[in-house]
């Protein structure tokens, strides 16, 4: 049996990924993250989110503690984040705290304190091949993946890490909590960015940060058709929240001209492209350049493409992505590499 380390966010998850470790009679110990000192009430940073999981941790009967990552998660995560978003880019805060924070700086905690392993809530698996490498693999319940968040991993932290959710749905994540009276049995999911409180969301959280610029919104032709008071807010391929007025035609964002405050909208066949260029291209073993398909969002479809360099090929004109925004690669269920948009 191993000593396994297991982050606790205080949701369902993480709570019966800890009870499930313990039934199989390994040593487990609880430790949730404390990374965001600001106000927080839609993610998993709250003081009520280290209140549940200290209190799933007595229901199980292991140990809990809690590990103060604050300045990390700033530096590493927040700052970013904003310094995103003010050179007119579309980061994703999820993919760089997990790179940066859950599976950089607690392994090498886990390191110093002895722990064999570290386990995590991810609905997502870890396949291993003949040759003994391992790569992040598409969970059971494919409406809760998590596989692209993770797609950064590479072999030493695959070889540390177990995910014990990512083999059943979340349905069943649910029944067996219950079963075991778990306090998080019922707890909603978080789905938004945990240093964002839904009081003035991102516009009052990057207002405060930096200044938020205004833009003209113009058609193809160039003839103005509305205003935006944050060009920093909007995002290409948007439609929602441009305040367009009442036109019969739905019109996307295809370009934002940042120094001359103007943003172009058009119908979606000018959102398409036929390629991507990417940055920060990284594979979980080798090159895969043909026989895959890329994900472009947290829970969006996958399309088949090829890559030549760091050039997507896409197999049909694609929505453009806006630039930051995390590309992942697979083959099958499995992920193979992924980058960044640029």
């Amino acid at each position: 049996m191993a000593e396994i380390l297991v982050a606790m966010s205080g949701g369902v998850d993480s709570s019966v990924c800890a009870a499930l470790l313990k039934d199989e009679g390994h040593d487990v110990v609880g430790v949730t993250l404390k990374l965001w000192g600001g106000a927080s009430d839609s993610g998993c940073c709250s003081v009520s989110d280290v209140d549940d999981a200290r209190r799933v941790a007595q229901q199980l009967g292991i140990d809990h503690h809690v590990f103060n990552f604050g300045d990390d998660f700033d530096r590493h995560v927040v700052d970013p984040y904003v310094e995103a978003y003010d050179r007119g880019e579309t980061p994703n805060p999820c993919v760089e705290c997990n790179r940066h924070i859950k599976f950089d700086k607690l392994l090498q905690r886990a390191d110093v304190l002895g722990f064999d392993l570290v386990a995590t809530g991810h609905h997502a698996r870890i396949s291993e091949h003949p040759d003994g490498t391992r790569r992040v693999e598409r969970g059971a319940d494919e409406a809760k993946d998590q596989s692209y968040v993770l797609h950064m991993l590479d072999q030493e932290q695959l070889r540390r890490l177990i995910l014990p959710v990512g083999n059943i749905t979340k349905d069943r994540v649910r029944e067996l909590a219950t079963e075991l009276g778990l306090r998080t049995a019922d707890k909603p999911d978080s789905q938004d960015v945990c240093f964002i409180h839904s009081e003035g969301g991102r516009r009052k959280f990057l207002g405060d940060r930096i200044p938020l610029s205004p833009a003209r919104i113009v058609d193809s032709d160039g003839s103005q058709v509305g205003r935006t008071d944050a060009v920093q807010l909007v995002t290409i391929g948007q439609r929602k929240g441009l305040n367009l007025g009442g036109s019969a035609e739905r019109r996307f964002v295809v370009d934002i001209d940042r120094p001359n405050g103007v943003v172009t909208v058009g119908p979606i066949e000018d959102t398409l492209s036929d390629h991507l260029e990417l940055e920060e291209l990284t594979w979980a073993l080798n090159p895969v350049t043909s026989g895959i398909t890329i994900q472009t969002s947290a829970h969006g479809d996958r399309a088949d493409a090829e890559i030549e360099g760091t050039t997507v090929r896409w197999a049909a004109p694609h929505r453009r992505i806006a630039k930051g925004q995390s590309v992942v690669v697979y083959v099958g269920d499995e992920v193979v590499g992924g980058g960044t948009a640029a």
